[in-house]
């Protein structure tokens, strides 16, 4: 007899918040791993996340709460990570339980910095997951819309690509459509190097650069990434579907993004210290450009927009002279 799998959400965030919301429009029930107990009685008074997303109220009879995460992983079957990657590492230092049999779905769109791995290859060296057990959310999905319902696409990469279609079909609903694909690493790295884009997309609108110039950097982005996958993981793939051109779009555009946000901080004179206190939630791209720049040690890439990010948030070369040396590279 078929048994539902029993689905976990580790993290207590705005994408956390999103997508159980989303997935409870098609289980019964979820577990949900939230670190802080006061965090979990807050949550049950009150209906609804008490840091994020507070107008999407949830049914409380529907969530099994936990702040223990061996015992969440003991009682569940799929594992949906969605912690900041800057804090995976230390996250799951406590962690004893095999995850090597779970089906784990990455959330997070960033590298792990003490490794400087993508979330995929850290479970498969760190805890034997296999490829085929790891499942990758791409697309463009900023969580605020999703709590205001607004119709979005999803893609669920996993090279098992039966598990992921079954993982997909969760996340349909009246505002999420969801496709598949079997390319995780290219997934996982566009997903890493767009929030590098949209901070420089925050930057040069921070420095006053109008649309124009907007789009010619994120036409030279796209390609930028491009080249970047391809070397890195080199499979036939569309570039310009919604798991990479669109994603991109989004996160250099929206008002929601706060990589964007984040660099237009930067672009306006804010350090980068200030700026992360100030916007109380993570940039992932400010730790990725980091990892990136290490990473292309090897590959050698031809990356001016991924530099230019260096540059400025790691070299503390003034925004406005690295970007007028970057506009002279970019065609």
């Amino acid at each position: 007899m078929y048994v539902e799998p029993k689905i976990a959400i580790i993290g207590g965030g705005s994408w956390a918040t999103a997508l159980a919301k989303i997935l409870l429009n098609n289980v019964e029930s979820i577990n949900w791993y939230l670190r802080s107990s006061e965090n979990i009685e807050q949550f049950k008074r009150y209906r609804h996340n008490p840091n994020y997303l507070r107008g999407v109220e949830f049914d409380i009879d529907q969530i099994v709460f936990f702040n223990d995460i061996n015992q969440i992983i003991e009682e569940s079957d799929v594992l949906v990570l969605t912690i900041p990657s800057a804090f995976l590492h230390d996250s799951l230092k406590d962690l004893t339980a095999d995850i090597s049999n779970k089906f784990i779905v990455s959330a997070i769109k960033g590298i792990v910095p003490e490794t400087n791995q993508i979330i995929a290859t850290y479970l498969k060296e760190s805890y034997k997951v296999p490829y085929d057990r790891i499942g990758v959310i791409a697309g463009p999905c900023h969580a605020e819309e999703v709590a205001l319902e607004r119709l979005s696409y999803l893609t669920i990469a996993c090279p098992d690509i039966k598990r992921a279609r079954d993982f997909a079909s969760r996340l349909e609903c009246p505002y999420i459509r969801s496709h598949v694909s079997d390319d995780i690493f290219g997934t996982e790295y566009a997903s890493v190097l767009k929030n590098i884009i949209a901070i420089a997309s925050g930057i040069v609108h921070g420095l006053r650069y109008g649309d124009n110039f907007q789009a010619v950097l994120v036409a030279n982005a796209i390609q930028e990434i491009k080249r970047f996958v391809d070397k890195v993981h080199p499979i036939t793939r569309d570039i310009k579907s919604s798991a990479y051109l669109g994603d991109l779009l989004v996160t250099a555009y929206s008002q929601f993004s706060r990589n964007r946000t984040f660099g237009a901080m930067i672009g306006k004179g804010y350090t980068t210290r200030t700026a992360q206190i100030e916007m109380h939630m993570v940039a992932e791209g400010y730790y990725a450009t980091k990892s990136i720049h290490e990473i292309n040690e090897v590959f050698k890439v031809k990356m001016p927009i991924c530099e230019a990010v260096y540059n400025i948030l790691y070299e503390n070369v003034p925004p406005s002279i690295e970007i007028k040396e970057l506009t002279g590279k970019l065609r």
